[in-house]
């Protein structure tokens, strides 16, 4: 299958790439730098420069590529740009879509989010409604499900966070800075976990799912009591003290856009309803089988 990866110098991206190649996909790697372009050329891709915000730059690459998939993996999160990041999600996949099928591509894979759910007892599965009243983060990831649903086949993706390699949970990335600095609190809040390689294997096998979204999280969702000590013991540094309330910068609110975060430091909150992490139990129906399938396991692999 010839496959246009958008993102594929990204966290997923880099380790997707690999994967469709030594399946014997024919990839088109998309990057806005030109060390990305190169980078995708070395790994073996064909690659082209690309900023999805231009629709007629977008629609001439489609038209070359004539990819018969496309595996959207674009975000800004890497750079901790989220009002950018919403922006990649509403008009950066209405573009990558309606390009794609000008070109005659009839499949699409896409990346969104699987915090995403209203409030509930037990983890979140894919028949329930998206949370109407946190517009800001919900509403790019919905404009970004409609437009990949437009298309004749569709999957989408709803990742846990993820951590590993090129993540912000990983060795030198964002959530080690914060728990240096005392900033993620140890609190009820649930969260679902995804390794960045099982993030990758999932969007590969997704070309062979039917149409539909699919949770792509591991098998324990958990509470920021228990994960923040075993990063931090992982990470090796302090473990902060627990809180009978989380801290909204640690974990999923700080993927909203900056108009939502609060300006500094820790802001205790109690725990929201729909903190409470997803169920993953359709993917491993379709047959993804997490190598890593518990953050306890997981984490201190970080260092190894």
């Amino acid at each position: 299958m010839r496959v246009l990866l958008a993102g594929a110098t990204g966290a997923i991206g880099r380790q997707l790439l690999p994967l469709l190649l030594s399946t014997g996909h024919t990839v088109v790697g998309t990057s806005r730098s030109a060390s990305g372009v190169a980078a995708i050329r070395a790994a073996g891709a064909d690659a082209v420069r690309l900023d999805v915000f231009d629709r007629d730059a977008t629609f001439q690459a489609l038209a070359d590529a004539r990819p018969d998939a496309v595996i959207h993996q674009l975000t800004a999160l890497g750079e901790r740009r989220f009002d950018e990041n919403a922006r990649l999600r509403r008009e950066g996949t209405r573009n990558l879509v309606d390009a794609a099928v000008k070109a005659g591509t009839g499949q699409i894979v896409a990346q969104s989010i699987s915090w995403v759910y209203g409030p509930g007892a037990a983890p979140a599965t894919e028949d329930e409604p998206l949370d109407a009243s946190r517009e800001g983060l919900v509403g790019p990831a919905r404009a970004l499900e409609e437009a990949a649903a437009s298309m004749e086949r569709h999957v989408v993706l709803r990742y846990g966070l993820l951590y590993g390699p090129g993540t912000w949970y990983s060795p030198g990335g964002w959530a080690e800075g914060e728990l240096r600095a005392g900033r993620i609190a140890a609190g009820p809040a649930v969260s679902s976990f995804v390794h960045v390689v099982d993030a990758a294997r999932a969007a590969l096998l997704a070309l062979d799912w039917p149409d539909g979204v699919v949770n792509v999280v591991d098998d324990e969702p958990a509470t920021a009591w228990e994960w923040v000590p075993a990063l931090a013991a992982a990470l090796d540094v302090p473990t902060p003290p627990p809180s009978a309330t989380p801290d909204r910068s640690g974990a999923l609110a700080l993927e909203a856009p900056a108009s939502e975060a609060p300006a500094s430091g820790a802001l205790p909150v109690g725990r929201e309803g729909w903190e409470r992490g997803a169920s993953n139990a359709k993917a491993r129906a379709l047959g993804w089988r997490p190598a890593h399938p518990s953050w306890r396991t997981g984490f201190p692999a970080l260092t190894r």
